[in-house]
């Protein structure tokens, strides 16, 4: 639905750039209107040409898709869809500017256990006397 909404948008838009980029100017705008212009400031313009009827129906459904896109985008809650699972993105190694970490000591009063490391080697035993 908001990929046709989107899609629908842009090309709205576009349309509605070249309608009025294609426009001829009317001269003069509000500058026109002290200066002692023929008609009157909000008035008598006549009858609406065809590239201004294109340019109120783009217009239009410009805003609606407008209202529609930022509808869709304040509803959804997450960007997660439905039976997804949001995997975290993996954290850098340590940066080779930074000193390594203290090894954890059991014991120590951490109250985690220690690091896996290396095993011990078992003692040595003496050979018995018979």
């Amino acid at each position: 639905m908001t990929a046709i909404v989107t899609v629908i948008h842009v090309v709205v838009s576009v349309v509605l750039i070249l309608v009025i980029l294609l426009q001829a100017g009317k001269g003069g705008g509000l500058g026109g209107a002290f200066g002692g212009s023929s008609q009157a400031v909000f008035g008598g313009r006549g009858a609406q040409t065809f590239l201004g009827k294109v340019t109120s129906v783009a217009a239009g459904i410009f805003m609606l898709t407008s209202l529609t896109l930022s509808y869709i985008s304040t509803r959804s809650g997450s960007v997660v869809k439905e039976g997804q699972v949001a995997v975290p993105a993996p954290t850098p190694g340590p940066s080779p500017f930074q000193a390594p970490a203290a090894p954890v000591q059991a014991g120590a009063g951490q109250g985690a256990p220690a690091q896996p490391g290396p095993t011990p080697a078992p003692p040595v035993q003496a050979p018995a006397k018979r």
